[in-house]
C-alpha cells in the first residue's frame, strides 16, 4: 500500500506507528495506516496479522502505583 520514498515502516516494525495515514473516518474513530496498521482513538490498534495491541493510556494519577 505505502508509495512513499523513503517507505514507511512495516506493520512488524517497533515503529509501526509512525507510517502515513492512508483512510480515516474520524467519526468511527479509526485510522488505516499505508502498512495495513489500524489505529484506533484509544490508542489500540489492529495489525494485519489479526493480533490486537490493547490501548496504551496511561493510567490516572489517583491510580498509579507508588
Amino acid at each position: 500500500m505505502c508509495e512513499h520514498s523513503p517507505k514507511c515502516p512495516s506493520a512488524t516494525a517497533a515503529d509501526r506507528l509512525a507510517a502515513s495515514v492512508y483512510t480515516a473516518s474520524p467519526e468511527a474513530g479509526w485510522s488505516l495506516l499505508c502498512n495495513g496498521v489500524v489505529t484506533f482513538e484509544d490508542t489500540g490498534y489492529l495489525l494485519p496479522s489479526g493480533d490486537i495491541c490493547v490501548p496504551q493510556r496511561p493510567l490516572p494519577r489517583e491510580a498509579a502505583v507508588t
